[in-house]
């Protein structure tokens, strides 16, 4: 006869009974982990007393008291840009399709509003600025491509505060920077800039590819006065017909036989434009790049463009704008990029 005895001890429950075997709850998945075993003693016949000698079921539950974590993460998906501060946002254009840009403003400008609509075609790049909240100050407005280069498209002046201007450029892949400053032949973080273009949602930046770094990593801004011996004298450009003129450049020593052209048009009236047209490139030599300068009448020299002579032309072109009212042009050769004219002049464009 099996005899049962039901012992409470320190709110333990303890099961005495004539068994061979012992029960041991076991969390699987952590074996060190703490369990509570919860049993129930059922009686098969209900009728009979607990100290009955009828057949008893002991039912038991095990269950994990291990605290649960439950951990979640979170992905968060950032627009990449070039700079952390947006003073970098070049994006290509499509052809074909016109590209609505948020032009952000700037430094004490933060009540103004820019917009720019951008098309670019086969033969060129249209850009319409439409600008509310200005002083009325003049400003000029430039495309910065992915060297870091400003080029002019020409001023924007601003009347009651607004200001409508379409520009043309022959660049697909450039960012638009609107500053008080002439000239610019690049753009740094000193630089004066009231609005910047904002990358339109759906684009990515273009890689940029800076090319003239300075001793503190930083680029040089704007057109500046270089002690050299260069002496450009000014073509006179206010006593022009209105329209185009051609102007020319007899090149001499290392490159005699080279001749250039220039056509500057001043149909426009507040901005210049100038091509210049280089032929007998392969009479040049390879590898060389052959760079555009203005130069005014204070002495400071702009960049106008370059062509590298690959030795494949005959031909070669620069296409450019300049606001200044007057200049001298001249050409120097460079062994690589560059922000200031450090070569040999060969020659300087002389009026008619």
């Amino acid at each position: 006869m099996i005899n049962k005895r039901l012992l409470t001890i320190g709110g333990t429950l303890i099961l005495s009974a004539a068994l061979t075997g012992v029960t041991v709850a076991q969390n699987i998945t952590s074996p060190n982990a703490p369990m509570t075993l919860s049993c129930v003693v059922v009686a098969q016949d209900p009728s009979k007393s607990v100290s009955s000698t009828a057949p008893m079921t002991l039912s038991c539950v095990s269950q994990d008291t291990t605290a649960k974590t439950t951990t979640m993460t979170t992905t968060t998906k950032q627009q990449v840009v070039q700079n952390p501060d947006g003073s970098y946002s070049v994006i290509e254009y499509p052809v074909g399709k016109e590209v609505t840009v948020e032009l952000t403003p700037t430094g004490g400008m933060t009540t103004s509003k820019g917009m720019a609509r951008v098309m670019r075609t086969d033969d060129g790049t249209m850009v319409n600025l439409d600008l509310s909240g200005l002083d009325n100050s003049n400003y000029f407005a430039y495309a910065v491509d992915p060297l870091g280069k400003a080029t002019l498209l020409g001023p924007v002046i601003a009347e009651n505060g607004m200001s409508k201007a379409s520009f043309k450029t022959p660049l697909n892949q450039f960012m638009l920077v609107l500053s008080p400053t002439e000239g610019l032949t690049t753009v740094a973080n000193d630089t004066p800039v009231v609005f910047r273009s904002a990358v339109p949602k759906g684009y990515a930046v273009v890689q940029n590819r800076p090319t003239v770094p300075t001793g503190d990593d930083k680029q040089v801004a704007g057109s500046r006065a270089i002690s050299s011996t260069y002496n450009v004298p000014l073509l006179g450009v206010p006593g022009f017909e209105k329209g185009e003129t051609e102007v020319r450049i007899n090149f001499s020593g290392g490159l005699q036989g080279l001749k250039g052209k220039a056509y500057i048009d001043n149909s426009k009236g507040e901005v210049t434009k100038i091509k210049m047209r280089f032929d007998d490139m392969k009479l040049a030599p390879k590898d060389k790049r052959f760079v555009l300068w203005a130069s005014s009448s204070d002495g400071k020299y702009t960049k106008l463009g370059q062509v590298i002579n690959t030795g494949e032309r005959q031909e070669s072109e620069i296409r450019s704008e300049t606001a200044l009212k007057d200049f001298g042009l001249f050409v120097t050769v460079e062994d690589a990029d560059v922000l200031q004219p450090t070569g040999t002049v060969y020659s300087t464009f002389t009026g008619r």
